[in-house]
């Protein structure tokens, strides 16, 4: 094991800890950003160490295509590869059964992709997919799982389940550098928590540096999502790390950390960047609106990073609709908000203020809605539109930003801002989650 996990605080189910990986020292909860094919679309790794980012995600289905794990490994490995001197992930490429489903096919022996390069036949299996991470060389390797959506059911999801916990023992044995690279086990089961239970306690016997909650992000609802995350990291190791897949919305950080989770990884603060869209405590800024192009103030007044010290709302507009520089001046303030984010949730919880700072976070997006309603109401008067749905207008005007979702219906409830004794509540029973 190459790695130690030191929990430096805790608010009842949510902790702080420091994570000791070979190439770096980081503090959790934190959140990677994700770069495919070792960058980050228009940033300099100078620049990520600047926002304080800990660890970058790469991809090994992407890697092993182009340039080649072999090239890497020849030159020194990714790090020196793509000059980058704090830690790496790397994913089995086992999403890419999900994102590239028509190109795959998945057997027992593992996953044939047809290149998307030169429409070559490529066999990733658990042991490949080990040895091309091996010669990566990343701090962190995810093993290969059997990856289906949680949209859907039936026997595929047993059998995607039962056939991860057969893979995680084909990549043990492939792993050639325990002591310098940590193999992380993928918990999978879909939405069935009598499946997810199996899987998770077949991976605890495994003994392994750490563990990842997978699976989930593809679609489900908010409920189902954090009612599978509260399961997990309740029945996963006190002294491992936890990974949650592809999740980069802030509330749902948030809502995880408060859960137990520790790390997390998304493509959408650089994506959505790319679409003309900042991060913002109310939710989300879009800078392509008209409204933008005489905006005199900062992205976020409240920001210090460089980009909200330098540039105004107009200009950024003007930007987006034309030139590159656009994107990567928001993708450097998306990813500055998120790395911020995790320091403050780190340090809420260090400081013994993590439900002042959640109730501080919930509100200020609690006050965007409200606003949204305000004015949409007022429209509705205007144009005297009452024949609407009160229910549809409600569920339209609660779809906030970040998939702040709010449901009427009783499924879910409010994320709540319930202040007692007993933090982080899930009631599996009656749908309740409580963040206090």
């Amino acid at each position: 094991m190459a790695l130690r996990f030191e929990v430096l605080g805790r608010f009842n189910r949510a902790r702080a800890a420091r994570l000791t990986l070979p190439h770096f020292v980081c503090q959790t909860p934190l959140f990677m950003p994700v770069g495919t094919q070792g960058t980050i679309k228009g940033l300099t790794t100078n620049q990520l160490e600047e926002i304080g980012c800990q660890i970058i995600l790469g991809n090994t289905y992407h890697l092993a295509l182009r340039p080649t794990s072999e090239l890497i490994d020849e030159l020194g490995g990714l790090h020196k590869f793509m000059n980058w001197p704090r830690a790496l992930l790397t994913d089995s490429g086992g999403f890419q059964m999900v994102s590239l489903l028509h190109l795959a096919d998945i057997t027992e022996k593992g996953v044939t992709f047809q290149s998307p390069v030169d429409g070559k036949p490529m066999l990733l299996t658990p042991e490949e997919s080990i040895q091309i991470q091996n010669r990566i060389g990343a701090d962190i390797i995810m093993a290969l799982d059997d990856v289906v959506r949680t949209t859907i059911t039936g026997p595929r999801i047993e059998e995607a389940m039962y056939r991860t916990l057969r893979w995680i023992d084909r990549c043990i044995a492939a792993h050639k550098r325990p002591n310098e690279q940590n193999l992380f086990g993928i918990v999978q089961g879909g939405l069935d928590p009598v499946l997810r239970d199996i899987c998770v306690r077949g991976l605890v016997d495994r003994n392994l540096p750490g563990y990842a909650i997978g699976g989930l992000a593809g679609g489900e609802d908010k409920d189902s999502f954090w009612r599978v995350v509260a399961q997990c990291t309740a029945a996963l190791p006190e002294d491992k790390p936890r990974y949650v897949m592809g999740v980069g919305y802030p509330l749902d950080i948030v809502v995880c950390s408060a859960l137990g989770a520790d790390m997390y990884d998304c493509v959408y603060p650089t994506r959505t960047a790319r679409f003309g869209t900042a991060l913002v405590p109310e939710g989300v800024l879009k800078l392509k609106h008209s409204a933008m192009a005489d905006d005199t103030r900062a992205i976020d007044p409240t920001c210090a990073c460089m980009v909200c010290k330098n540039y105004t709302r107009a200009y950024i507009h003007c930007l987006v609709t034309k030139d590159a520089m656009g994107s990567q001046l928001l993708s450097y303030h998306n990813l500055y908000y998120m790395m911020k984010l995790s320091r403050d949730l780190h340090s809420s919880i260090i400081e013994g203020r993590f439900p002042k700072f959640v109730c501080d976070f919930l509100q200020k997006m609690v006050l965007l809605a409200l606003n949204t309603m305000f004015v949409i109401l007022c429209a509705c008067v205007v144009q005297k539109e009452w024949e609407w749905k009160g229910r549809s207008i409600i569920c339209k005007l609660l779809a906030v930003q970040n998939n702040l979702w709010f449901s009427l219906s009783g499924s879910i409830k409010l994320i709540c801002i319930k202040l007692t004794d007993n933090l982080n509540t899930y009631d599996v029973a009656q749908h309740n989650f409580c963040v206090f």
